[in-house]
């Protein structure tokens, strides 16, 4: 294993030694910050915490998207201090002497994190979920945490259309049980109260009119698999209570049966609701709520990622070409789809794009005439629109942490460039055109930006 390691304002080399040591004698190798580009986390060592320590955790851990240990030395109090650091981008904070084998917890966490990132970067993940942003970084990285190295019950929080079922798909994917059982999905919204018994617990023969022979619900068909209960806020107050007992006990009867049967499943819950509210109002069971929400991830809307939508569409390009190479967007069209509204979320751009690649023809770009007509703008997109509230949130956010002007005027252009050239493929010559700079000043610009996030 390797990492970056980098001494803040320690002063004391033998500490310092110490350190590397100790890391290198639990299987750690260290180097230098930007020395090497296999390592995939970072350790900054400090003896006091400042600003200047929470810009420098803010500028590595690239606002929490890379991980970044805090280790505090010497005598130095964390305190309070600990929710600053973590909150500036470190991913774990502790103090070194308070732990009577720090670098084997370090490699023991580098070890869990790097086996994350392999999985976050197989076709398993890449290919189910599409985004590079730092919030969707770290959720993707949770979901792949608690897919494969957990059966805690998951609840999934999100508008229609972000993604719901996906979680639910990819962590059962992940799931590393032996001999793993089925996924079995049961929309709660589409219950008829009358047979919600049977879908959910079975029933045996004759228990009703109809019921002509023995029949598995949900639970018995996920053992040892994974039930995911979607639109769980749906459900009636009567049924809630029913549920209970076999989501805590995993055990329940069928319909006109006297027999309790045993189940083994994941529980994985989604709403588009805010169950915490329905608590509160009495709508929803507060018992049942604290069994399936062990893990609670909120899926992002697609307005509060937008530098994901031309990520996506390309990606929704491809799967409709999947026997050739998907046609890249003009400028229009890509100006177009950024500023767009999507109400039904990445839902609702999969079936524009699968709209656009049905008009489409040739090999050329995709063209603003490939945008079916009902779906084209009716007055020009106006372009000081573009600083919504999702911006506004940013800048509100950096000042309540003490980041400075110059600061937010700086991560703001490191992330413009950054974006186009993604978008431009790496084009060098096409992203400083789309940024308004010739090509040399762009270069610069890139080249102060890598030398600003070392550690000085």
């Amino acid at each position: 294993m390797c990492v970056w390691v980098h001494f803040a304002m320690s002063g004391d080399p033998s500490s310092e030694a110490e350190v590397t040591r100790c890391l290198a004698q639990a299987g750690v190798t260290c180097c230098a910050h930007g020395a090497h580009n296999a390592c995939s986390a970072g350790i900054v060592c400090f003896s006091a915490v400042t600003d200047e320590l929470c810009d420098l955790l803010h500028r590595v851990s690239a606002g929490g998207a890379a991980r970044v240990f805090a280790i505090a030395l010497g005598t130095a109090d964390l305190g309070r201090n600990t929710w600053r650091l973590l909150n500036a981008g470190a991913s774990e904070v502790f103090a070194w002497k308070h732990w009577s084998n720090a670098a084997g917890e370090i490699a023991a966490r580098l070890e869990r994190w790097d086996a994350i990132d392999q999985l976050v970067e197989s076709p398993l993940v890449r290919n189910t979920f599409v985004g590079e942003g730092a919030t969707w970084k770290r959720i993707t990285r949770r979901i792949v945490e608690l897919g494969r190295f957990t059966q805690a019950n998951v609840l999934v929080l999100g508008e229609s259309g972000t993604g719901k079922e996906l979680v639910a798909r990819l962590v059962h994917a992940l799931d590393a049980r032996e001999r793993k059982g089925e996924l079995v999905v049961l929309d709660c919204s589409t219950i008829v109260p009358e047979l919600s018994g049977s879908e959910f617990f079975g029933h045996e023969r004759g228990a009703f009119t109809g019921a002509l022979h023995v029949r598995d619900g949900a639970f018995a068909l996920a053992d040892r698999g994974t039930l995911f209960l979607d639109e769980v806020g749906e459900l009636p107050l009567s049924l809630q209570g029913q549920l209970l007992r076999a989501v805590q006990e995993r055990t329940y009867k069928r319909v006109g049966g006297n027999t309790w049967h045993s189940t083994d499943f994941r529980l994985v819950c989604a709403t588009n609701r805010d169950l915490g509210e329905a608590v509160s109002r009495g709508e929803f069971r507060h018992d049942l709520y604290h069994r399936i929400a062990n893990w609670t991830l909120r899926l992002p809307p697609l307005r509060e990622r937008p530098h994901d939508v031309l990520r996506l569409a390309r990606y929704f390009m491809q799967q409709m070409r999947p026997n050739g190479e998907a046609p890249q967007f003009d400028q229009s069209v890509s100006q177009y789809l950024v500023q767009r509204d999507y109400p039904g979320n990445v839902r609702e751009l999969r079936q524009l794009i699968s709209r656009i690649a049905d008009r489409h023809l040739g090999p050329g770009p995709v063209t603003a005439g490939d945008i079916p007509e009902d779906e084209r703008p009716h007055e020009p997109l106006r372009l000081n629109e573009w600083r919504d509230e999702s911006f506004e949130g940013a800048i509100h956010r950096a000042l309540s942490l003490g980041v400075r002007l110059k600061e937010i005027g700086r991560a703001a252009e490191e992330t413009a460039v950054s974006i186009a050239m993604d978008e431009e493929n790496g084009s060098l010559r096409r992203a400083a055109s789309r940024l308004g700079v010739t090509d040399r000043a762009l270069q610069m610009r890139r080249v102060s930006a890598n030398r600003s996030r070392r550690p000085v």
